[in-house]
This record gives C-alpha cells, structure tokens and sequence, in this order.
C-alpha cells in the first residue's frame, strides 16, 4: 500500500491538515493546543529557533520585528524577503515552517512521518505562486504530489464526485483570512469542471481586522484624548489589530460587542455593533461581489448561464453579511457548511484518489496490462475493474468508492494569461498573449511571429504571466518567467522570416514552450520549472537553512 497521502491547507492567516480515516471519511488533525487550525505565522525567536503558530501570534504584540504573518500574499514574489535575527527569508521558506510544524503535530499524533502531500492554492494563483507552494513543500522535506485549486478541494468535500450526484453548476466563494476567490465550476457524475475564476490575493479577514481596528483606535483617541494613537506604535498596533481580530468574530453570531483598549497607560470599553462593523468594511465586500459578478458573466460568455448551488468557503464567509450580500445582488441562497475546513478535508479526499490511482497503475503495470508511463484511461475495463476490486479491498473501502474515486476526472482552467514579449517595426516591446485566463486545460497553443531585421542571427523569446485581473499589452503589467534564445540562425533571410511558438500546459499549470525558426532544424525547449523565480543557489541555501531549524509550536 501507498503512503498516506495528506491534504494541506496552506492559509494565509491559518492553516490545517488532513488525511481519510480508515472508513474513508476525511478527518482533520489537530494541533497541540487541540486546535484544527494553526495560525499561519513564524517568530523567529533566535537565530536557530523558530516557533510557529498561537504562541508565535501571541508573540507578535511584543516582538514584532521577527514575527512573520500574511506570507501567503507574497508567494512568488522572487523579490519579497523577510529581515530578522540577521538573516533574510524568502516566501516559501518561512511557508516551509509553516508545513513542518502541521507535520510535526500528526507524527507526535500518529507516530508517522507526513512524506506525500496535496497542497492546496487559491484558484487564481498564476504560474510563480504554484510553483513557490510547490517549492515550500520541497524545503519542507515533502513530496508535493499535486496542486489543488482551493474550489475544487471544496468540490470534493462536499461529495460531488459520487456517483449518482446530478448534474450542477457550483459558485463557490471563497473568503479567507487573507485572500479571496470565487470559481464556476460544473459538477456532474466524476467530473469536476472549472469554468471561470478570479481573485485578489489582497483582499481576506485581515482587511476587515485593519478597518476595525483603525476604528478602535479612533475611538480610543476620542475618549483618552491624552494618549498617544496606538496604531503608531508596533505593539499597540498587534494589540488592537489582535482585539479587532476577536471582536470581528464575535459579531458573527452577535449584535455588539465590547473591546478593552489599554495602551501606555490609558484604558477605554468601547462598544462595537455589527452595523458599525459592516458599514466600515463594506467596500470590500463590494470588491468581492464585482469579482463574483465578473465570474458570473465569464462563465454567461462559455454557455453557462445558471448557478444551481453557492459554497461559502473560509473563515470570513461566516459573517452574516457576505450571504445577506450574495442574496441581495444575485439572488442567490449560499450554503455554509465547515467553511474554515472543508478545503483541508477536500485535498484529503484528493490525495487519497491520487494515492489509490498510484496503487493501481502500480499493479497493472506490475502484470503486464499497462505499461510504463501510460493511464489509467489506456487500461483495459477489465483489467481496470479487477485492479479496483484488489485496491478496494487492500483499503477497507466499496468497490464503487475506489471506483469513483479513481475515475474522477478533474478539469481546470488558465488562472492567467501567457504570451510572449514582442518588439514592433517602430521598436516598441508589446505583451502578445497567446493563451487567456479561463482557457480549457490541458492546452496546445501555436502562433506565428516574424523577425524584425534582415539576416537576424537570434530569436530572444520572453514567456510572460498576466500581472492584472486585465490583460495589458504593456510589458510593465506583466511578470516576466523565463527567457531563451534561437541562436545561430544562418544568413540569408529576410526580416519577416517566421518563427512559430507554442505554447503547451498540462492539467497541473506546469508550461512548456517551443520556438523554431524556419531555418532551424531544431527548436528551443525552455520549461518553467520549480523555483523558477530563485536561483539554484538561493533555493540550496534556503533549504539547508530550514532543514536545520525545527520549528516548535
């Protein structure tokens, strides 16, 4: 039998991990403190010690100098670093933390090292930002077996890859801590679909606690006159932004609460309703509502036009506003069901799927019935349904189970879009996408472009991302990849001599692109590969620097 595979919720604000139980249900672990999800951030007490989760949080308010939160927002971002005890961090190493301690927590519980994983990303993350999670688990010491788009987790949570599940079509909102997405996807008998999505990595809980708490502090001014504004002040910040946080909470299930504000020396009781709450937060509400209507007419433009169910997915989405919100602007009637674990518990059932289809490629291949490097889908129905049956039993689980498990087809969509740089007759560099956000993956895509000077030796060939929720020709707006170079291109050619591009990206988002000149025999491989965005030596470095610090909690 495979190694358990787990599924991770790697959150901006918390995170969690799960596995399925030997009755095949999904079950979430808990922390130390008996908790399912562990705050997404990293105190970097000593220059060898690292802690994560509550009493790094708690930490925060007295040494925010070496406190990491909110990482998630800079995933993939090659550029962003985090500065303390001397020493600089990158993303996915302080994300990598993160990981080590949920795994520590189900080793101490299990006696089991955590090897394969499923991470889980926001549907929207681009290229850079899969590649950074991807990247984090490896410096974890993991074997990321996939990437999981955060909808799609939610699908499988919610039981719609059954057999015998109806046919719908699923809005599913996803209001973290610290991002937000929303998906179309279509659900249909061991089909999961995604239409259209989008997001802001910008935009979750943590905004909400930023505006209540500058409110706070307002209102601390207005009744200690005298006292300095706490928000200038790094611990005082911590403790309101962490006052704000609780009391955010609490008015999910009531109409006021009261929040204690001392700061040097002066205390205030302030009175905080639900009202207040909503109305100081409420253009970013709209922010999530103009998203979810621009998925909803994206979705009108690819045939479909119905939404049968709305998923309300983490945290955030508990506030009775987001469903009042979602009901007053598209009729819709939202259905929350464990929003702060359902995506935990989807990358579990996923990876348990994608463990048992390893178990059976692994048995028809070991009998002769598939070979190397072939499907599941190239196997005869037979021999497929035999192996099944063995792998069933192997698990503890119904036949159909494993059958629909295995036979679950998952579709997923271009988070971005792709294309190259180009540079006109006039000499201006242009962005040219060849593919678009919300294209059907897998994807081949081929274009034509043309040299710009007669005898040209060399072809440079510039992959871009989409940087915007909007394509931009203009190269500013976009995050340049991966360059290369058709060289030694003989004489005798004309400017306008083509060049054909394509452009190839699998089910997992991984690209690969392919130049050719007329006159060459052979093309230009390049891939965006792991890690693309640091360098072998950053990313070796990094590595020894986590593998050598074990977090604790």
């Amino acid at each position: 039998m495979a190694n358990t595979v787990y599924g991770i919720d790697l959150g901006t604000t918390y995170s969690c991990i799960s596995r399925v139980d030997r009755f095949g249900r999904p079950e979430v672990l808990t922390n130390l403190d008996n908790e399912p999800t562990t705050p997404s951030v990293v105190l970097f007490d000593t220059d060898d010690q690292v802690v994560v989760g509550k009493q790094a949080k708690r930490q925060a308010r007295i040494n925010p100098d070496n406190v990491a939160s909110l990482v998630k927002r800079s995933m993939g971002d090659h550029e962003w670093r985090f500065s303390a005890q001397g020493k600089e961090w990158s993303a996915p190493a302080i994300s990598a933390f993160i990981l080590k301690a949920l795994a520590g927590d189900v080793e101490r519980q299990t006696g089991e090292p955590v090897t394969d994983v499923v991470i889980t990303v926001p549907a929207y993350f681009g290229d850079e930002e899969r590649k950074a999670t991807k990247l984090a688990g490896e410096y974890a010491g993991m074997n990321v077996v996939d990437i999981i788009n955060e909808p799609t987790a939610a699908a499988f949570a919610y039981g719609f890859a059954s057999q015998g599940t109806e046919a719908e079509t699923v809005l599913v909102y996803d209001l973290g801590g610290g991002t937000f997405d929303v998906t179309v996807i279509e659900l249909s008998e061991r089909k999961i679909k995604v239409i259209t999505t989008d997001g802001d990595h910008e935009l979750g809980g943590a905004d909400w606690d930023a505006r209540l708490a500058t409110h706070l502090s307002e209102r601390f001014m207005e009744e200690c006159p005298d006292a300095e504004d706490p928000l200038d002040d790094s611990y005082g910040a911590q403790d309101l932004i962490s006052a704000a946080e609780e009391a955010k909470q609490n008015l999910t299930n009531r109409d006021s609460t009261d929040v204690l504000v001392v700061h040097a020396g002066h205390r205030a009781n302030i009175t905080v309703t639900r009202a207040e709450l909503e109305q100081l937060t409420a253009s970013l509400l709209t922010r999530t509502m103009q998203l979810t209507r621009a998925v909803t007419k994206a979705a009108e433009a690819r045939g479909v036009t119905t939404i049968d169910r709305v998923l309300l997915v983490g945290g955030s989405s508990k506030m009775p506003v987001v469903a009042e919100r979602l009901r007053a602007d598209f009729g819709f009637d939202p259905q929350l069901a464990d929003p702060d674990l359902a995506v935990a518990k989807g990358a579990a059932i996923y990876g348990q799927k994608k463990e048992i289809e390893q178990v059976v490629i692994d048995d028809l291949v070991a009998q002769g019935k598939l070979a190397e490097g072939q499907s599941i889908d190239d196997a005869d129905s037979v021999d497929l349904s035999k192996v099944i049956g063995d792998a069933a039993e192997s698990y503890g689980l119904p036949s159909d189970v494993v059958s629909d498990l295995v036979g679950t087809q998952v579709q997923n969509v271009c988070s971005r879009g792709f294309g190259l740089l180009i540079q006109g007759s006039d000499g201006k560099t242009t962005a040219s996408f060849l593919t678009h956000r919300n294209d059907n993956l897998p994807l081949v895509v081929t274009d034509t472009f043309y040299t710009v000077v007669d005898d040209q030796s060399e072809v440079q060939i510039d992959v871009f991302e989409q940087g915007g929720s909007e394509e931009s020709e203009d190269p500013e707006d976009n995050s340049l990849l991966i360059s290369g170079s058709i060289t030694g291109i003989p004489p005798g050619h004309k400017k306008g001599a083509a060049v054909e591009v394509t452009f190839a990206m699998g089910s997992d988002g991984t690209l690969e692109v392919t130049g050719r000149h007329v006159a060459m025999d052979e093309p230009l491989h390049l891939r965006v590969e792991t890690g693309a965005a640091l360098s072998p030596e950053t990313i070796a470095s990094e590595k020894g620097d986590v593998d050598l610090r074990k977090p604790s909690m």
